[in-house]
């Protein structure tokens, strides 16, 4: 089959992230079989519209807000292009409106229902509140023109927003685990001296990072520890407000902002950390959890969606009772200073041995085969 991927980012946006990692991992299952995958993506920098990775042909026109998908419209019908058998329609707070206008099989992609995270985007005031509320408001609307799509999710969590929140029906939605890539350090590191905790992940409210700083302050007082930030703010503006948090709370020469890092020296920060902590207000899956456990780190989550089902609560680690920084604290300081903490550290390591995305790929090629070729 030619098989169409409509997405706003590609895995070498600038700001790509779990969902698009997990979307590529999909596609090159689909190459490996045999199939011509194309992805339709947005635009950035200086980066050629055009371009081949991993045997997935990527087409870039128009901004990742909104632009990419008036794009992918004008493309579709009106530019020169292959004829597509399958397409893919995967939504990142609001998708490619498929319905309207491809007759083609297709199935939507989906990592997690939006809901309240879309009053908590990073636009400057007033246009961060009016357009979340717009989108707040229209999101279940946008989920009528998908009655009768399937779909692929990574977790029961979504499957349940689906079918209970969006009234898609249950027997449309197919429940697919992320699998997870992992890069061990060689040779493998010890954990650090003093009791460290991550915070791994876009630097944006909505995955909570200012919960996990003001967490942090909070652990500070009580004994000797020290603190990594891991991972690209949203923006610069935002930036400087977490650095003027940290400098107000104390923490400066006991918290480090790592930015954006390799693959290999995340896998080395997470394995020489003690703990991760995860304060995401909602998610799709939480890779990041895998990816901490697969080195031996449990990690202290919030009860959110999306992390109730990446999280193995008492077994990879902890999820909290009360999505606030007190309670983060709490359950840090027993986990950390009590006896069983070595039991969750080899936990965590079987958890992640679970996630396997050999068996993730063949269930995705299984499920577009039998819906291309009906």
């Amino acid at each position: 089959m030619r098989i169409l991927v409509l997405s706003w980012r590609d895995p070498r946006h600038p700001l790509a992230g779990g969902a698009e990692q997990v979307m590529h991992e999909h596609m090159k299952g689909w190459v490996k079989a045999g199939h011509e995958v194309t992805l339709f993506s947005s635009h950035f920098g200086d980066v050629r519209k055009k371009e081949t990775i991993d045997d997935i042909q990527i087409i870039r026109k128009g901004g990742q807000l909104l632009g990419v998908h008036i794009g992918a419209f004008f493309w579709y019908i009106f530019g020169k292009h292959d004829k597509y058998d399958f397409v893919v329609d995967q939504f990142h707070f609001i998708p490619f409106f498929t319905p309207l206008y491809i007759r083609k099989p297709k199935i939507a992609v989906l990592q997690e229902i939006a809901k309240s995270v879309w009053l908590k985007n990073p636009l400057p005031k007033p246009y961060n509140v009016v357009l979340g509320s717009i989108g707040y408001m229209i999101e279940p609307i946008i989920f009528l023109l998908y009655r009768k799509t399937k779909f692929i999710t990574g977790s029961q969590s979504a499957k349940q927003d689906l079918a209970g929140i969006m009234k898609i029906p249950a027997n449309n939605i197919t429940v697919i685990p992320h699998g997870v890539i992992i890069q061990r350090p060689r040779p493998f590191p010890k954990k650090e001296t003093v009791k460290t905790v991550i915070y791994l992940g876009a630097l944006a409210k909505d995955k909570g990072v200012e919960d996990a700083l003001v967490a942090f302050s909070l652990l500070n007082r009580q004994e000797e520890y020290q603190f990594w930030v891991v991972g690209k703010p949203e923006s610069e503006a935002y930036f400087e407000r977490l650095k003027g948090m940290v400098k107000k709370s104390g923490l400066d020469r006991k918290l480090k902002f790592w930015g954006f890092v390799s693959q290999e020296k995340k896998f080395d920060l997470l394995a020489r950390a003690h703990l991760m902590v995860n304060p995401s207000v909602h998610e799709g899956f939480g890779l990041v959890n895998i990816e901490a456990n697969a080195m031996g780190t449990p990690v202290v989550a919030y009860r959110s969606q999306g992390l109730i089902d990446s999280v193995k609560d008492g077994v990879s680690g902890i999820i909290v009772d009360k999505n606030s920084p007190e309670a983060l604290v709490e359950v840090i300081s027993k986990l950390i200073q009590s006896g069983n903490y070595g039991e969750y550290c080899m936990g965590s390591v079987r958890w992640s041995k679970r996630f396997n995305w050999d068996k993730s790929k063949e269930q995705s090629l299984k499920l577009i085969e039998s819906l291309g070729y009906s």
